[in-house]
């Protein structure tokens, strides 16, 4: 795995950043951040994984350069796997292989997983999830591996929530759209089958003109 340059984070934050402030759907952005952030640190894969309504599992949002076998070897406890990245801290595990916090350490050697680097993702001071980076080679994650992740990942709890607003607002459009046909139809109606109302003045017979 390549040490990627601080200049290389500047530009991938940058483009990442660009992406989050123009999509309109989820899946689309968040399958292009966890690209970008396996491109950007020349790792094996990363995935973006969020807490279930009932925060005792992480489920797979996205993921990039991992098998279909290895994302769907089981679910992923929140007691068990590397707990404290979902109390606020970024955790790294130099060998996945042997590290006792992970939970499935027979998977990720089978998968080729070497290093695991698991970052919180907070929306509005409340943890909603893991971004975790997978190499393939034994690697120490740096201080600025570390805040590059958790850059990203913050970009990707605010894509969501810009989604949702995006979603929100089309739909109370939709709805004030249809609303207002509805009047418009009523209207019509009342104009269609309504009686015909003429001003007093306009019922007043006009003035006669004298000698004619």
């Amino acid at each position: 795995m390549a040490i990627a340059t601080e200049r290389n984070y500047y530009q991938s934050l940058y483009e990442l950043a660009a992406k989050v402030s123009s999509a309109s759907t989820s899946d689309s952005v968040l399958r292009y951040i966890v690209k970008k952030v396996t491109q950007s640190l020349d790792a094996k894969g990363c995935s973006l994984m969020l807490l279930s309504g009932d925060k005792k599992f992480l489920l797979h949002a996205t993921a990039y350069g991992l098998s279909d076998w290895y994302l769907r070897k089981g679910p992923l406890s929140t007691d068990k796997s590397i707990s404290e990245a979902l109390e606020g801290t970024p955790v790294a595990v130099y060998d996945a292989v042997e590290d006792q916090r992970i939970q499935y350490r027979e998977q990720a050697k089978k998968e080729g997983i070497a290093s695991i680097l698991s970052i919180p993702v907070m929306l509005r001071d409340e943890i909603i999830g893991v971004m975790r980076v997978y190499t393939s080679e034994l690697y120490h994650f740096t201080d600025d591996d570390i805040y590059f992740v958790g850059a990203a990942a913050n970009l990707g709890a605010i894509a969501l929530e810009n989604v949702c607003i995006y979603e929100s607002v089309e739909q109370e459009y939709d709805t004030f759209r249809h609303d207002m046909l509805e009047w418009h139809a009523a209207l019509d109606n009342e104009w269609m089958f309504g009686d015909v109302v003429v001003p007093a003045e306009e019922m007043k017979e006009p003035p006669t003109t004298p000698g004619f």
